[in-house]
């Protein structure tokens, strides 16, 4: 992708030159980018860029296996209402208050991959996965002409996650990757999955636009209860955002990104150089 950087236009005015460009953020489930990093999808938005929200994992299937319909049965919907379409409508929602636009592939969530409880979906990916060979050929067009990738750290080992990650760096090795909410709130001190590259970490100030992201996370209302418990979505990410902060020690509230360098990132992200050694 380092060849397509010039393509991004740089746009002057009363203040310093900024650019512009196609930004593409690569979300497992609908619902990820925004939780995760909403702030820094707004602040693009803000700053001219074109941004898509791709998400992988969105397919209805019908005659869903046992724990897939468990998957819905417990956020307290009958098993006759179609999820992923309730969770498609949700996401654009999302999208349309941050201004950018989604895109679903066709691609079944684990639970209808033969994913059979819930731990199974945090015990590694299975053999034979038709996940690991379709992603990448289905991503490949949308990541073909963005200036800007971003993509999860796979935190919390989610084998979705995880097959996201993999398909990304195989494809955009210059992404920025963020680390995963509600994950990173659990485990704080999580490695990235071993197909992120390793990086600068880079802390991206999304306080002005922090209630901005909330709103647009509230929209994904069958998820709430589920992923925030009774913090409630609101408190939790801005909990989130301040820990982050002051882990690395910056003001505000932020989003943490790793990528390759910050002059890459044109959010005035914050290096940290002391995050910049790979996963283990």
């Amino acid at each position: 992708m380092n060849s397509r950087r010039g393509r991004a236009a740089a746009v002057t005015g009363g203040g310093p030159q900024r650019v512009t460009g196609r930004a593409v953020a690569v979300s497992p489930h609908l619902d990820d980018a925004v939780f995760s990093v909403g702030g820094t999808l707004a602040v693009l938005v803000s700053a001219g860029w074109s941004v898509q929200v791709v998400t992988c994992f969105t397919a209805t299937v019908p005659d869903p296996p046992a724990f897939a319909l468990a998957c819905q049965l417990d956020k307290g919907l009958p098993a006759d209402v179609d999820y992923m379409a309730l969770r498609r409508a949700e996401d654009r929602a999302a999208c349309a208050l941050l201004g950018v636009q989604p895109v679903h592939l066709p691609l079944a969530e684990a639970p209808h991959r033969g994913y059979a409880d819930a731990a199974a979906l945090f015990a590694g990916v299975r053999r034979g996965d038709p996940a690991v060979e379709m992603l990448a050929p289905a991503l490949r067009p949308h990541l073909a002409d963005a200036d800007l990738v971003l993509a999860p750290q796979a935190l919390g080992n989610h084998v979705d996650h995880q097959i996201v990650a993999e398909a990304v760096a195989g494809i955009a090795a210059d992404a920025f990757w963020w680390r995963d909410v509600p994950y990173v709130a659990r485990r704080p001190a999580a490695n990235p999955w071993r197909y992120v590259p390793a990086g600068v970490e880079v802390a991206v100030d999304i306080a002005d636009h922090l209630v901005t992201k909330v709103d647009a996370a509230s929209r994904y209302r069958s998820q709430l209860a589920f992923q925030f418990g009774d913090a409630g979505v609101a408190v939790s990410l801005r909990e989130v955002a301040v820990a982050e902060a002051t882990r690395l020690d910056v003001a505000g509230a932020v989003e943490a990104l790793r990528g390759p360098t910050t002059d890459r990132l044109p959010v005035g992200g914050r290096s940290v150089p002391s995050a910049a050694a790979g996963p283990p």
